[in-house]
């Protein structure tokens, strides 16, 4: 497919960007030849209205698409209008936007389109596969964000489970997902620099110690663009990681110890969540689900 060409060659972006895309463009090719009433080509895109990406949206929040991930589907489909028909005068249409309001978890729909925003944006796609490996880190095994960017070479090869040096000098051990361990794989496989036992797993552009700026900044910019609220950060994902697993059932104590809180009156707070309906988000979308 052209578009993926495009995508690939002109916009450097990842495998797993370009198939994110790829897939956008096909459903809504598929709901416009349906919407329509006949097939269409490149040239009929030119004609698309906001109206017909509002009932484009609207489908696909039927099939249960959030708020953050029709952004996300919002803006794939701008790209590949604008790709379709440089020419032409795109639809306008603003994204669906999150009511802000008291502390919440994110979703776990909310939580994965995130992560992909933010790779997705990322300059490299080396770049984007370890911002994607940190963002996971902190919402599939709840580490801070001091956590993640603290590991280094000498967690490699990874097993099922990874130790961690938390708050005060305290480890902890904490299960790792399949998906987990997928992403930190893909990033060390793309990663420019060869990684030491004793250098740290993650690095910035030039080959330093990333910094957890440059991660807060990524996810600043991709919430906006999401639509998500001011209280979405990096920490946000630990908070979901734990009010989700609360919501499955887990035990109190047991999710202080994968936290790494140092009292039980801090883990306690997740409490305050929903637990009925988390558990349901939770076994509908979460990766440990």
């Amino acid at each position: 497919m052209l578009w993926s060409e495009h995508l690939a060659r002109d916009r450097r972006r990842s495998e797993h960007t370009i198939r994110a895309y790829r897939a956008t463009a096909e459903r809504l090719t598929a709901f416009l030849q349906a919407h329509w009433g006949a097939r269409i080509d490149r040239a009929d895109l030119s004609r698309v209205t906001a109206s017909d990406l509002r009932a484009y949206l609207a489908d696909r929040r039927e099939h249960g698409l959030g708020n953050a991930s029709a952004a996300r589907e919002l803006s794939a489909v701008r790209g590949f209008l604008a790709w379709a028909n440089a020419q032409a005068e795109q639809p306008r249409m603003r994204g669906p936007r999150v009511k802000t309001g008291v502390p919440r978890p994110i979703s776990p729909a909310d939580a994965m389109a995130l992560a992909g925003e933010v790779a997705d944006d990322a300059a490299e796609p080396w770049i984007g596969a370890r911002d994607w490996a940190v963002l996971l880190l902190l919402y599939g095994a709840g580490l801070r964000i001091g956590e993640a960017l603290t590991l280094h070479g000498d967690i490699l090869p990874l097993g099922e489970t990874l130790r961690v040096t938390g708050k005060r000098a305290k480890t902890r051990v904490v299960p790792l997902l399949p998906q987990v361990r997928a992403a930190i794989d893909a990033y060390v496989a793309q990663a420019p620099w060869a990684i030491a036992r004793d250098e740290p797993l993650f690095r910035g552009a030039k080959g330093g110690p990333l910094s957890p700026v440059m991660i807060r900044r990524a996810v600043q910019a991709a919430r906006t663009r999401l639509g998500l609220g001011d209280r979405t950060t990096p920490h946000a994902l630990r908070h979901s990681f734990a009010t989700h697993l609360l919501g499955r059932g887990a035990d109190l104590r047991a999710l202080q110890e994968l936290l790494g809180h140092a009292s039980l009156s801090s883990t306690q707070v997740y409490t305050q969540v929903d637990a009925a309906h988390l558990m349901d988000v939770y076994r509908n979308a979460h990766p440990h689900g």
